[in-house]
């Protein structure tokens, strides 16, 4: 049985970084997540379910969620962050670097032996955290369907 980690909070002035499920407001990450270039139009059942199977980092300002990270991770050898994203209206404030190093100190996510994420525009943020482009870039493989959330018409 693996054993269920604590909530994880942390806070910064009036924000505030949380893996509590019990906050996470789906409507609006899935309101985000919706119109991103790497999620457009992905339905809210099947975020939902990605989130169930994920620890997520919520960020809030007062009770509103602001940002968002997910890690798909088995809490001993593997991670995969995705879907970090703070509002447009945020930005500029130091949140998104808040929100990757807090996620990057969680216990759960200590000790892995790979810790992977995808990025077509955020690689300086990423690097500020150890991530790099793989040494072994030839290694990786991947089946990519960019429009699975597209439905087709009818």
């Amino acid at each position: 049985m693996i054993p269920t980690m604590a909530e994880f909070t942390r806070t910064r002035g009036r924000y505030e970084i949380s893996t509590d499920p019990a906050r996470l407001d789906l409507d609006a990450v899935h309101a985000y997540l919706t119109r991103s270039y790497w999620a457009e139009g992905i339905p809210k059942d099947v975020l939902a379910k990605a989130i169930a199977g994920s620890l997520c980092f919520s960020l809030f300002d007062g009770g509103a969620q602001v940002g968002f990270a997910r890690v798909v991770t088995d809490r001993a050898t593997f991670a995969y962050l995705c879907d970090v994203y703070v509002l447009e209206e945020y930005r500029g404030q130091g949140l998104g670097k808040w929100l990757v190093e807090e996620l990057r100190s969680h216990p759960d996510l200590q000790g892995l032996r790979r810790f992977v994420l995808v990025t077509k525009d955020a690689q300086r943020l990423y690097e500020q955290f150890s991530f790099k482009t793989p040494e072994r870039s030839g290694h990786y493989m991947e089946i990519f369907r960019p429009d699975v959330y597209k439905r087709s018409p009818g």
